[in-house]
C-alpha cells in the first residue's frame, strides 16, 4: 500500500520545528563555531528535502503547494552531496529568513 502523501508533509514539520529550535538565541558566528549545532540544522535541512523530493514524486497536486520545493530539493542535495562545499552563510541565511514561510506554509497544508 503506498504512502499517504501527507505523511511526507508530517516528515517535514518536526524537522522545520527543530530547526526552528536550533536556530534559537544564535546567530552566524555562533553556528559556524558549533560543529553539533551545524550537522543537526544540516540534518533537518536534508530531512525536510528528501520528505518533500518524494512528496513531489506521490502528489504533484499537493507538492505544487509547497512554495519553492524544487530549490528546497536542490538545496537539500548540495548538502549531500556538495559536503565538502556546503556554504554556512547560505544554510544559516535560509534557516533566519526562509524557514519561518516554510514551517508555517507545511502547518497550513496540514491543516486543510
Amino acid at each position: 500500500m503506498p504512502r499517504d502523501a501527507r505523511a511526507y508533509l508530517w516528515d517535514a514539520l518536526p524537522a522545520a520545528e527543530l530547526l526552528r529550535e536550533f536556530g534559537k538565541g544564535e546567530d552566524l558566528a555562533s553556528y559556524r563555531a558549533n560543529a553539533m549545532l551545524r550537522s543537526a540544522v544540516e540534518r533537518q535541512f536534508e530531512i525536510i528535502g528528501e520528505a518533500l523530493n518524494q512528496l513531489s514524486k506521490t502528489d504533484g497536486t499537493l507538492a505544487a503547494q509547497v512554495p519553492d520545493l524544487g530549490r528546497i530539493v536542490a538545496f537539500r542535495n548540495i548538502l549531500i552531496h556538495g559536503y565538502a562545499t556546503v556554504d554556512d552563510a547560505l544554510v544559516w541565511q535560509v534557516l533566519a529568513d526562509r524557514l519561518p514561510g516554510l514551517a508555517d506554509g507545511l502547518r497550513r497544508l496540514l491543516e486543510t
